[in-house]
């Protein structure tokens, strides 16, 4: 037992995360419920594309809760490594919009284009009325 969580969760296709070369360092040291967004908020979104009578089997949701946790790293970390090569300490929402396009994912940049300017938009308002 003591060895499988060294060598982290195999993937529900039969592989191991780990063979990722080097990304297999950086989960060695982690707890799993550090590596994943929490199984209730994954749940919570499902449930929203669901009609009420709908359910959800448990595998189904971790297995979701792995994917998304994992592309949220995959992402991050492109980004991550774009800020070190220009010495900037401070990932923002443009950094991961250059990563997804960087990783393939062109199809999703026009609307997070406009939801983060809804966003960026509506945190200028909060700011101004406190």
């Amino acid at each position: 037992m003591a060895d499988d969580m060294a060598r982290g969760p195999a993937s529900p296709a039969g592989g191991s995360h780990e063979s990722g070369g080097e990304q297999s360092s950086s989960h060695s040291n982690v707890r799993e419920q550090d590596r994943f967004l929490p199984i209730a908020n994954i749940s919570r979104i499902m449930k929203k594309a669901l009609p009420t009578n709908g359910k959800i089997a448990k595998d189904a949701k971790d297995t979701v809760q792995e994917c998304v946790s994992e592309f949220i790293s995959f992402i991050t970390s492109e980004a991550s490594d774009k800020c070190q090569k220009e010495k900037r300490k401070t990932i923002n929402g443009d950094d991961l919009l250059w990563a997804m396009a960087t990783l393939g994912f062109e199809d999703y940049i026009e609307p997070l284009k406009i939801y983060l300017a809804r966003y960026r938009e509506l945190e200028g308002d909060a700011k101004g009325s406190c």
